[in-house]
């Protein structure tokens, strides 16, 4: 009689412990991570931040269009190509600040990226990950330089404006999509825009292929009413590959400007003529305030 009450007492605390352990787990939240691994797309931002004191140093490069031809080395030997060089900080998990310099129309670019929902399951469900991304850039190019023509008594505009919201959603662990409403309110001397605002929508998708390595994709679409003339909508393939402290991109993309104004609204260049061109982007991740033990 004993051994029969001693076994079910111990029968009645497992199954206890048991609820509480499930009851433990139906209280916990869960975020999703790593929807697009970094900060970045290819051209774009996605919803990702940095870390706290966390600071990435970021290089963009562009060459020349491959129909430039063997003469051009198919665009690697092509001049003038395009280089920004920019620099991001995480001032808390969910807030980060950037800024940097382009060498296409010596443009300064500073933007803000705040996360406003992550993704997660359990006690709180959420099927997306949100950020808010606002943009300014400045063109500094002399007044003699500049690709536009202004009217006589035109005042020099130089501020272009940006924002964006980011909606992404990890469906798989290899598989992420994300889509990107945009409003743009261009300066009037890089480009000559047919409207004040610009209304755009982006969207792109990343697919792991190996535990460091995914291929991406990222399209712009301009709604027909806003689109300029001679611009075209950008589209970009890549592969991004992760090392730890530093992220690698090889991309093709159609677009030679690297801020979000220039290359969502004032792309030259067509994919069916041949103007694709080669491109990578390079960042190095520091984490700083950090104490190292002896």
């Amino acid at each position: 009689m004993f051994t029969i009450s001693k076994f079910t007492s111990g029968q009645d605390t497992t199954d206890l412990v048991n609820q509480l352990i499930k009851q433990t787990e139906k209280n916990k939240t869960y975020r999703t991570q790593s929807t697009f691994v970094y900060t970045h797309i290819l051209n774009g931002q996605s919803v990702e931040t940095l870390g706290k004191k966390v600071l990435d140093v970021r290089i963009s490069h562009r060459f020349g269009p491959l129909n430039s031809g063997l003469y051009n080395f198919f665009g690697l030997d092509y001049s003038p190509f395009n280089v920004r060089v920019g620099f991001d900080y995480g001032i808390t998990n969910n807030i980060m600040i950037g800024g940097g310099h382009s060498g296409f129309q010596k443009t300064y670019d500073l933007f803000s990226k705040i996360k406003i929902l992550g993704q997660s399951t359990g006690a709180v469900r959420a099927p997306f990950t949100i950020s808010f991304v606002p943009t300014i850039t400045i063109n500094t190019l002399k007044q003699d330089e500049f690709p536009v023509k202004l009217d006589s008594g035109e005042t020099i505009k130089r501020v272009s404006y940006v924002l964006q919201l980011l909606i992404a959603r990890k469906f798989t662990e290899e598989f992420s999509l994300q889509i990107m409403p945009t409003l743009i309110h261009p300066d009037n001397v890089s480009y000559l825009h047919s409207k004040k605002n610009i209304l755009a929508i982006g969207i792109a998708g990343r697919e792991k292929i190996s535990k460091r390595m995914s291929l991406i994709a990222e399209y712009y679409y301009q709604l027909p009413d806003n689109k300029a003339a001679d611009s075209h909508n950008v589209l970009s393939f890549g592969l991004n590959i992760w090392t730890g402290g530093h992220v690698f991109q090889l991309l093709f993309t159609n677009s030679y400007g690297l801020t979000e104004k220039s290359f969502i609204a004032e792309t030259r260049g067509s994919w069916s003529k041949g103007d694709e061109l080669f491109g990578f982007n390079i960042s190095r991740v520091f984490e700083l305030g950090k104490k190292h033990k002896k």
